[in-house]
């Protein structure tokens, strides 16, 4: 079962919160398992195609079943295999920092993923503060 709407507001307001404090403008892009967009929040100044790169990369994590570090590691492990898989599974795959897999318990509800920081670092300190306000 996805979270609620009400579940990914807070998720991104928690992401949002956090880029504020560390003077980051980020796009927060929520998807439920099978990487179908939830919800999506651009900070007012965050660059349009963050948008788009939020929520390439949080789609990405809920169809691997992987964070968006893990992705990385794999895509860097098999070159040629993620370079022709757009084409078997009809959407971009995109594996980046600042994307991770929403869990109750064992079960993947969905992803988020964080897009327009400008420091690294940045994406995975927002998409974990989002993560941290759902912790029961």
């Amino acid at each position: 079962m996805p979270l609620t709407l009400q579940e990914t507001q807070t998720v991104i307001a928690g992401a949002h919160e956090r880029a504020a404090k560390i003077g980051a403008m980020v796009t927060v892009a929520v998807v439920d398992e099978g990487g179908h967009l939830q919800a999506l929040g651009r900070m007012n100044g965050a660059a349009p195609l963050s948008a788009r790169i939020a929520e390439t990369k949080a789609a990405s994590v809920a169809l691997f079943r992987r964070d968006g570090a893990a992705l990385r590691q794999m895509q860097e492990a098999s070159p040629g295999f993620f370079a022709q898989l757009d084409r078997v599974v009809r959407v971009p795959i995109l594996a980046g920092a600042g994307a991770a897999l929403i869990l109750r318990g064992d079960t993947v509800l969905g992803a988020l993923a964080v897009s327009g920081g400008m420091v690294p670092g940045q994406d995975d300190e927002c998409a974990e503060a989002g993560l941290t306000v759902l912790a029961p």
